[in-house]
């Protein structure tokens, strides 16, 4: 990260005010470019006959590409105003700020009050405390191509995960100061649909709303993590529900989830299990599922560490399928800002599954069994 002499961060932020003071102020410039070769292939041909191999440079292998603004301002007895404004890049197609509109190009943008003792309360999009835990739980972070857990829980149309179901529009979130290593956080994001017929029941009551709350203990080599998150199964929501859900009963989705890891210096483990609950629609097409996953990172040649996972998604109902899928992965730190990678990383699909996981569209089918080799280069400021 970058912080910005005060000048410059005003004049990159917020232009140049006449008789504005800025001696409490600070605005850090941060990013992280990533890019890399994958190739993936399918063991047979998609549903429409469509091409079942990609090989390709893709942005945002290891973590996504962005470009972030982050800044404070005290304003005294322990308070400070707080924004962060954060844009999604892809470096391999010259797509990113300017390219996009509203949420397909914001990772998050929020501003708020944060006080020492009472902690933050901040308003905008920004991410649900489940995005938090299953990727600090995670050999593979919250990389959305590398990680089974974040491939499978994709499938599952699950709003537990470090994908982008667990970033949340017209959302006001708290988050706790620490207490003896426990913190608290809440969020509730607005559908914004207002009153009527349609959406009047369940969360929100009209508005279709998600709300969401985390409990996490970390303390020393210990982390756990506690999650739960409700939503309506309906249309505009704060995420949506597809490709599983396509009839909606007002009824509440909700979902459990419990991550945690420990690390013994020669290894670090990693395990978790959530659940997700929806009772919409017809039995053929509810979406109740659950996931588990084990992994580990392990440090090797000092500045290597090789990290491997395995996921499994179960559908809940009867007859129905499931997938598994595992990756096996090397890092190499080149210095504390630039890091190589590669993986190999397979995912397989029963043939009455309800979805398909993988990482590329062009190669992820029912039925079926992609694999997925990566090697990229990941650099942050």
């Amino acid at each position: 990260m970058i912080s910005l002499p005060k000048k410059l961060a005003a004049l990159a932020v917020t232009g140049v005010f006449a008789g504005t003071a800025y001696a409490q102020s600070n605005v850090t410039l941060y990013g992280v470019v990533d890019a890399g070769f994958i190739n993936s292939t399918s063991d047979r041909v998609g549903n429409s006959g469509g091409n079942s191999n990609f090989s390709g440079i893709n942005s945002g292998i290891m973590a996504g590409s962005r470009l972030g603004f982050k800044g404070e301002e005290g304003l005294g007895n322990g308070l400070k105003a707080v924004f962060l404004l954060e844009y999604a890049l892809a470096i391999d197609t010259n797509a990113g700020i300017g390219s996009g509109t509203g949420a397909t190009s914001t990772r998050q943008s929020y501003v708020g009050l944060a006080d020492s003792k009472l902690g933050t309360v901040s308003l905008g999009r920004q991410y649900a405390p489940a995005y938090y835990a299953a990727s600090r739980n995670n050999p593979f972070g919250a990389s959305t191509v590398l990680s089974p857990l974040t491939l499978l829980t994709a499938a599952g149309s699950n709003s537990i995960t470090a994908g982008e179901k667990s970033r949340i529009s017209n959302s006001v979130n708290y988050a706790s100061p620490n207490w003896n290593g426990f913190t608290a956080s809440a969020i509730y994001g607005y559908g914004e649909t207002g009153q009527s017929t349609t959406v009047s029941n369940g969360v929100g009551q009209g508005s279709n709303g998600l709300f969401g709350a985390g409990l996490n203990y970390a303390n020393g080599p210990l982390n756990l993590d506690l999650v739960f998150q409700q939503r309506l199964a309906v249309t505009p929501n704060p995420i949506t529900t597809t490709p599983v859900t396509t009839v909606s009963t007002q009824d509440n989705i909700n979902e459990w989830g419990l991550f945690g890891s420990y690390d013994f210096k020669v290894a670090k483990l990693f395990a978790s299990y959530q659940t997700q609950k929806d009772d919409n629609g017809p039995s053929t097409r509810e979406g109740s599922n659950n996931v588990w996953q084990l992994g580990t990172s392990v440090p090797v040649f000092g500045k290597g560490e090789i990290q491997a996972s395995y996921v499994k998604l179960n559908w809940d109902r009867p007859g129905a399928g499931s997938s598994d899928g595992w990756t096996l992965g090397y890092r190499h730190a080149l210095s504390k800002r630039t890091t190589l990678y590669t993986t190999y990383g397979v995912v397989d699909n029963d043939r009455n599954a309800l979805a398909a996981a993988g990482p590329i569209g062009a190669t992820a089918f029912i039925g079926e069994k992609n694999t997925t080799v990566t090697a990229g280069i990941n650099h942050t400021f």
